[in-house]
């Protein structure tokens, strides 16, 4: 092999090349990268809504000897906590021994709510020998890309009597699953003239739910009452209850490796589970007592993080105030010093679609966990736009813990754009960048993942909170 010239070699010392994980492994490591993929799909098939995605994580927590915390509770040095809110967000810590006015708090915020079909509050009606139920779509879906695959019926029911009923229908083996009609091409010419956004309206979204007739020839809508005898059987409840209820579809696929080499992982909400799983693992494993860490997982994010559970809510600033108090510390203070990773996903290069990203600045696949130093759309609107000394103190990090990790903005610039939690707590004066995991097909209803970015980004919060 030649010596490089001169030129060469000074080209390959100052010019920026991104560098894919596979290419750089030991076999050890993509080992490692392929074990850990098997616990964040077993996740991804135990959360496919922010209910179970808490659910799943406390459980994860408590593996670990973490215990409930309370708002009001007192909180010592050593303690390993966790602030389960409303059900639908959560809030873990650890509290390490090191002055926390000093150091601040290491905070990982991601989100738990995916994009999905909501059952509105009146849903279930019959016409044409067949039984529906309306919906409400959540978040930013491509409307059509949900008829004619296999959905499951996730969520609670709350009874007259104040009982939560959990109902999950359509993921075991031999179960019924649901689903949408779409129009057959032979009668289709006029849908398919129609722009993709409009060829699939919201209100024709009606969940198909059953056919069979009700054995009694006095009642008028017999396939409807089929459908509530039966979840009356199973679950004790009537139409009525729907009106304190929330019940979700979601696909009913199981997250499943993808191609000869197993390489990349297709499953339903990867966003932002992708984050959320190696945030709460990265805690979890993470053997220190000294620094203080805090993992926030998020629900609304999809919709602009509002309401009580959404990144909007103060109650995660509630629990740094109260965990500054209970250590006689300044929480003004403890926020200035603190730093947060607003871990949540970017759009991924696709050859397949090079019109809308600017290739030099994009999100490429197996490359590593990417940082975004903003997001929003058009001139940087609602966005969170990182200081260029943290990001630089997120780069030595890196470098420090041989981390492989990228940078992206989402797309071309007027193409479009998305954004995160981050500008929400950079609004309390908590240094915050966004990183996380590349997805190709987002918010479709079974979206793509490299296993070596999920494993680079557990990798990255690793050494953020270590």
């Amino acid at each position: 092999m030649s010596e490089k010239s001169v030129g060469q070699q000074m080209f390959d010392k100052l010019s920026y090349k991104k560098k894919n994980i596979y290419e750089e492994a030991s076999s050890e490591k993509i080992k490692a990268i392929f074990d850990y993929s098997k616990g964040y799909m077993k996740y991804l098939d135990d959360s496919k809504t922010e209910r179970e995605a808490v659910c799943a994580a406390i459980e994860l927590a408590k593996q670990k000897g973490y215990t409930e915390y309370k708002i009001g509770d007192k909180i010592s040095v050593g303690d390993k906590k966790y602030l389960n809110h409303h059900d639908k967000s959560l809030v873990l810590f650890s509290v390490g021994d090191n002055d926390i006015e000093r150091d601040g708090i290491r905070i990982l915020a991601a989100h738990v709510d995916s994009p999905r079909l909501d059952l509105k509050q009146v849903p279930m009606y019959e016409d044409a020998g067949m039984a529906f139920l309306k919906t409400h779509y959540y978040g930013g879906v491509k409307k059509y890309q949900w008829t004619a695959i296999p959905l499951a019926l996730h969520g609670v029911m709350v009874k007259a009597d104040g009982e939560a009923v959990e109902v999950k229908i359509g993921e075991e083996e031999g179960d019924p699953i649901f689903y949408i009609n779409d129009l057959l091409p032979h009668l289709g010419q006029k849908q398919s003239a129609e722009t993709l956004g409009n060829a699939i309206s919201g209100e024709t979204l009606n969940i198909l739910i059953g056919g069979l007739p009700y054995d009694d020839k006095e009642v008028s809508d017999k396939i409807k009452l089929t459908a509530l005898s039966l979840l009356n059987e199973k679950y004790g409840v009537t139409e009525e209850d729907f009106l304190s209820a929330e019940l979700s579809l979601v696909p009913a696929y199981k997250a499943r490796d993808i191609g000869f080499d197993r390489a990349l992982v297709a499953a339903y909400g990867h966003d932002d589970k992708v984050c959320s799983y190696p945030a709460v693992t990265a805690l979890l494993d993470n053997p220190d007592t000294k620094r203080t860490v805090m993992v926030v997982l998020a629900d609304k994010e999809e919709i602009g993080s509002v309401g009580i559970t959404g990144m909007q809510c103060e109650v995660f600033m509630d629990v740094i105030d109260e965990i500054s108090a209970s250590l006689g510390k300044n929480s003004r203070v403890v926020r200035n010093n603190s730093k947060c990773l607003s871990a949540d996903v970017t759009a991924c290069y696709d050859p397949n679609f090079p019109d809308v990203y600017e290739k030099r600045n994009s999100a490429m696949i197996s490359c590593g966990t990417t940082m975004s130093k903003y997001t929003g759309a058009r001139g940087k609107s609602s966005t969170n736009d990182a200081s260029a000394e943290f990001v630089g103190y997120i780069r030595k990090l890196f470098a420090d813990n041989g981390v492989i990790w990228q940078t992206a903005e989402l797309g071309k610039v007027d193409a479009g754009g998305g954004g995160t939690v981050a500008m929400y707590i950079a609004n309390h004066n908590i240094e915050t960048v966004d990183l996380g995991v590349p997805v190709i097909s987002m918010h479709a209803p079974y979206e793509v993942v490299s296993k070596a970015d999920v494993y680079s980004t557990y990798e990255a919060f690793v050494a953020f909170v270590k």
